[in-house]
């Protein structure tokens, strides 16, 4: 009798979630059954989707500065850093007669990209730890930004720029919900930050330079490199998501992004990236920021002053360094690869030399 059993095809599998991820998971769901329990509007499509829109700006934010983390780094120079962009981006369009999204793309990600260079250089040329070069560079950013721009706001934008893109929408009880252009882009950006750390060999570059320095260094891997790549890749996905916050601001505010950083930070480091350098997966920074926005929602909606939320963002950044998976041994696996990076950095120049 013939074998009638039907071929074995491909199989598909859902990726496993780690113990952070399910972790983040199991707290975000009892959150939003609270808030479902004890308010009226926040499980609404309304909300719902409004959150998504929100958070969308905050997601680029997160996977871009995920690839620092992972490669060792930290940088809190990136939202200021969006700001400028949006204000370059504004007065590069008014110079070449309004352009289009390509251009504004190409042009917010350029610019994005340099900033993020500059950073990568002063950490790597004259070995000096990320978070001190990019509190300098977060001061000289804003500092320059507000000095020439004299705080005043953009608002005579292309109108391709200002536009509103729904891509869904539907008529509630509640009101309108719609589901909006920066959704996309940060699908599209997460999905390429996907590719490049999980698909591409210096993804898998960037997670050894972030876990022994050195020994990624001895195994022929461009330290110097690895630094623009990471540092530039997040200054990029900065420039994308400064056009996407204007698009949904329909303006350019050069303070609009100031702060922002902190509650990104809060948000990776939650999800499970590592303060010391290669750990961290762009699922648990997904998470990290849905955890941070519902939290923020919930509380607007429960009517509780937006102070504490600054207050739980702060604890958040102390817990997480102190009581990680890793323990209290982060900060200390970060204080030692910051020195070997400086070796490496330094035995990495006398070779080229």
């Amino acid at each position: 009798m013939p074998d009638t059993t039907p071929a074995a095809g491909p199989r598909f599998a859902l990726p496993r979630l780690g113990s952070t991820e399910r972790a983040l998971a199991v707290v975000i769901a009892l959150l939003c059954l609270f808030l479902a329990l004890t308010t009226d509007t926040f499980f609404t499509l309304v909300n719902l989707l409004d959150l998504l829109n929100i958070s969308a700006v905050n997601v680029i934010f997160a996977v871009g500065l995920l690839v620092v983390l992972i490669a060792g780094g930290i940088d809190i120079s990136f939202a200021v850093a969006a700001s400028v962009v949006q204000y370059l981006t504004a007065l590069a369009l008014q110079q070449i007669g309004g352009g289009g999204w390509i251009s504004g793309v190409l042009i917010a990600g350029g610019i994005g990209f340099l900033l993020g260079a500059f950073n990568a250089a002063l950490i790597y040329h004259f070995r000096i730890i990320s978070i001190v070069v990019t509190i300098a560079t977060f001061n000289l950013f804003f500092g320059a930004l507000m000095f020439f721009t004299q705080g005043v706001s953009i608002y005579n934008l292309p109108s391709w720029w200002t536009s509103r893109v729904v891509l869904f929408e539907m008529e509630t009880a509640s009101g309108w919900a719609e589901l909006t252009l920066p959704v996309v882009v940060m699908l599209a950006v997460v999905f390429a930050t996907w590719l490049l750390i999980r698909r591409l060999t210096i993804g898998r570059q960037l997670y050894a330079m972030g876990d022994n320095p050195e020994g990624a260094r001895r195994v022929g891997i461009n330290i110097g490199a690895m630094h623009y790549l990471a540092f530039g890749w997040l200054g990029i996905t900065a420039g994308i998501a400064g056009l996407m916050q204007a698009h949904y601001a329909q303006e350019v505010v050069p303070n609009a992004l100031y702060g922002r950083e902190l509650d990104v930070l809060a948000a990776v480091v939650l999800g499970g990236a590592r303060l010391g350098g290669g750990r961290g997966t762009i699922l648990g920074a997904i998470l990290g920021v849905a955890l941070v926005t519902i939290t923020q929602n919930g509380l607007n909606l429960l009517g509780v002053s937006p102070y504490a939320f600054k207050m739980i963002v702060g604890a958040v950044i102390l817990i997480a360094i102190t009581l990680s998976n890793s323990g209290v041994g982060d900060l200390v696996t970060a204080m030692k690869n910051s020195a070997r990076r400086g070796a490496a950095r330094k035995a990495d120049s006398g070779v080229s030399r």
